[in-house]
């Protein structure tokens, strides 16, 4: 078994702004790294049609492009990008195990988890075809209002999320149809008075969505039913927003690492550090407040300098 264990001095967990940037300061810092792209290399914003909000892109560019860059930016420098994502861990010894794909285990000396958090969605057939096409479904108002300016839109949700996307909506789109399946919002009550007192939002309680409608290429519509009586009624919309949470990717790491209520990575305060020494973290594994391209990069950063000092203090 001994034989088929491979050495490794930086182990980076997943792709994305934070899993690239790392990698890109871990690579010049001469720490080797290796990393598994996982199970959706470049992470969400691999499903983001246009981003003009990270810094450094007059003109904007795609998701896809700029994970292409970042990766050729971190391979420039030395990183070894691997297809392949981890499914199992071992942090109880001075070792860190890392079983990729089941089959392959590395002992890192250090780890940069950068799995990030997968957002929730209806599944609604429909709204799976609209979001792969790009055409007006998204789970990030502050990623892509912008492009809904002066147009209608339709958000879904109840919480504290919903109802702060929802209010940053209506500073942008012409009118904004909040669609809350219960006759409450589940929101703190500064909240949900905040969007009730915003003149160009409407909300329906006791509401679910039916079905995105469209033309085949973008959203001109959603299709809502009255929990109560049955009804149907449709609302004219360029863009639907869904905001019923995301879910961290962090499960194999619960038996050791420290994890909130919800599932995201608790890190020390000011710092990458996780409750392991030499386990550190970037991005939306940790992040359930902020979640941008440009602060998961800034945390990708800080977990190679924090994993580049563990490494110097051992030496």
């Amino acid at each position: 078994m001994s034989d088929t264990i491979e050495k490794v001095k930086c182990l980076i967990i997943g792709s994305g702004p934070a899993g690239y940037t790392a990698a890109i300061y871990a690579a010049r810092a001469n720490m080797n790294p290796v990393l598994y792209q996982g199970t959706q290399p470049g992470g969400q914003l691999t499903t983001t049609n246009e981003v003009e909000n990270f810094p450094g892109y007059v003109d904007g560019v795609t998701g896809p492009e700029m994970m292409i860059q970042l990766q050729g930016q971190a391979q420039r420098f030395g990183t070894d990008v691997r297809d392949g994502w981890a499914t199992k861990v071992d942090f109880s010894g001075d070792v860190h195990k890392v079983w990729i794909n089941d089959t392959k285990e590395i002992h890192a000396e250090t780890v940069v988890i950068s799995t990030g958090a997968s957002a929730k969605y209806l599944e609604l057939p429909s709204e799976q075809k609209y979001l792969k096409l790009g055409g007006g479904v998204s789970a990030c108002a502050i990623c892509d209002g912008f492009f809904y300016r002066n147009q209608e839109v339709v958000i879904v949700g109840a919480g504290d999320s919903a109802c702060e996307e929802a209010h940053y909506l209506s500073k942008l789109c012409s009118k904004v149809t909040m669609v809350v399946r219960r006759d409450e919002f589940r929101a703190s009550k500064i909240m949900a008075e905040r969007v009730r007192k915003t003149e160009n939002i409407t909300i329906l309680y006791n509401t679910e969505t039916d079905e995105v409608l469209g033309d085949g290429q973008v959203v001109t519509g959603v299709r809502v039913k009255n929990n109560i009586t049955g009804g149907l009624t449709v609302i004219p919309a360029t863009g639907f927003f869904v905001a019923i949470g995301h879910t961290p990717n962090t499960d194999i790491f619960k038996d050791y690492l420290d994890l909130d209520a919800t599932g995201y990575i608790k890190n020390i305060p000011g710092t990458s550090k996780t409750n392991v020494e030499g386990v550190f973290v970037g991005g939306d594994a940790a992040d359930h407040v902020y979640r941008q391209a440009v602060t998961a990069a800034g945390t990708g950063c800080m977990a190679a300098l924090d994993a580049e000092r563990y490494l110097a203090s051992k030496d």
